[in-house]
């Protein structure tokens, strides 16, 4: 279900969105609508949406939309003429994965999060990656959310989704995620898990991944980064397993599951890069050993 709803003070007017992103309304009357979700598909409009058709549009979709309480569709100017055959008003212009994640983000007014991406060519490698940090970050007193196609979730609500996500439902998982008190969110960098261009308006804080020379981390990261949309500045981390968290994990696993410390060693390396200190991680090592 490709949907956002706005949270209970974030609301947006056609005329807003029109200024901002240089829109046209048809009719230029309706300028005070004022929307409280974003739909790109028929069936997950609401009553109060801004329907954005994900691909090509037509009069059938768009009267669907309006019956099922559409305040309005967001389409090409070719369709102008659209309006005198429906009981809502048009946003025309051109929208893309970039803009309509910065409507989504806008609308949902979310909170900024932590944000950490495991990447890498194994999908369910990447999937362990996920889960041992996921875990690892939870010992450390930080409330989670994980965006993966195996098990996407917001601290321990799992949250069922249509793979792999869009724009839209990015930004829901977010919302969601920041309204459930979350401080961080894990996303499984893989196909199986997302769209290309569903990670617009995303800014990645720590990037990880294994078996990559650190002279290419930074290569790996801009890749991935333009595939899926996201950015990450100077400030951001792109790292991978170092000397000192192998150590680290080799102690911590004991040789005892098969190589699994190679996983946690990542995950010690992804957190040290987001600043935990080194001692708290060495007491988490120790709470998630005696848990075990």
């Amino acid at each position: 279900m490709s949907v956002v709803s706005g949270s209970g003070a974030c609301r947006m007017t056609l005329g807003t969105l029109a200024s901002r992103y240089g829109y046209e309304l048809v009719p230029p009357s309706s300028e005070g609508v004022t929307v409280t979700s974003l739909a790109d598909e028929v069936d997950s409009v609401i009553p109060g949406s801004l329907y954005v058709p994900a691909g090509s549009v037509n009069m059938e979709r768009l009267e669907h939309a309006a019956m099922r309480g559409a305040y309005a569709a967001l389409v090409p100017q070719a369709l102008r003429g659209a309006v005198d055959r429906l009981s809502m008003p048009l946003v025309l212009g051109e929208c893309d994965d970039a803009r309509l994640a910065a409507m989504a983000q806008e609308l949902t007014g979310a909170k900024t999060l932590a944000m950490f991406a495991c990447y890498g060519e194994e999908a369910g490698q990447v999937q362990r990656q996920v889960e041992q940090l996921s875990e690892f970050l939870h010992v450390l007193g930080n409330p989670v959310g994980v965006i993966s196609a195996a098990d996407t979730q917001s601290l321990e609500q799992y949250i069922g989704l249509h793979y792999p996500l869009g724009v839209l439902d990015v930004q829901r998982v977010l919302s969601v995620c920041a309204e459930d008190g979350a401080n961080a969110v894990i996303v499984s960098m893989d196909e199986r898990t997302l769209r290309r261009g569903a990670l617009h308006a995303v800014g990645l804080d720590v990037f990880g991944v294994d078996d990559v020379p650190d002279s290419r981390l930074r290569e790996v990261c801009a890749a991935a980064c333009d595939r899926y949309g996201c950015v990450m500045d100077e400030r951001g981390k792109a790292v991978g397993r170092t000397a000192e968290s192998d150590a680290l994990a080799r102690q911590a696993d004991e040789g005892e599951h098969g190589g699994s410390w190679e996983v946690l060693s990542l995950a010690i390396a992804m957190a040290m890069a987001a600043g935990v200190r080194r001692a708290n991680i060495r007491s988490a090592l120790r709470v998630s050993r005696e848990l075990s």
